[in-house]
């Protein structure tokens, strides 16, 4: 199975890959300009990909939780995808992946940040289904 993750942010979205359960690759992120843009972009990478099934990033438990989860559906009819669709808990994943960062010379809004936290989210997922 073929797995995207997706770490929808209002400026970039992170974007992570896995075809096998023990590996997954960030991807590079999309910078959004409008969601139109952002959208085709992405239905881009999936089918580029052959994606079965996308993991989308979504805060569970908190009280933004319904809001995030109408603007990702929102988002995803924009896409048009067809297969699976799978929300995972992102708590604390964008500052794990800003750790993960450290060290780095300076911290540049480019996205990596972005795919590295669509990396964890994906990791965290792929773990619960073993």
């Amino acid at each position: 199975m073929k797995y995207i993750a997706i770490d929808l942010g209002l400026k970039r979205i992170g974007l992570a890959y896995s075809a096998h359960k023990d590996i997954v690759t960030p991807l590079p992120a999309i910078i959004r300009k409008n969601r139109n843009q952002a959208s085709a972009e992405v239905k881009n990478v999936i089918q580029a990909w052959e994606v079965d099934a996308v993991v989308i990033g979504v805060p569970l438990g908190g009280s933004s939780e319904e809001e995030m989860r109408r603007r990702i559906e929102h988002f995803m009819n924009l896409v048009n995808f067809e297969g699976e669709l799978f929300y995972q808990d992102e708590a604390g994943s964008s500052l794990e992946a800003e750790n993960m960062m450290k060290g780095e010379i300076k911290y540049i809004r480019d996205g990596r940040v972005d795919s590295l936290s669509a990396m964890i989210i994906l990791q965290r997922f792929l773990a619960q289904k073993r």
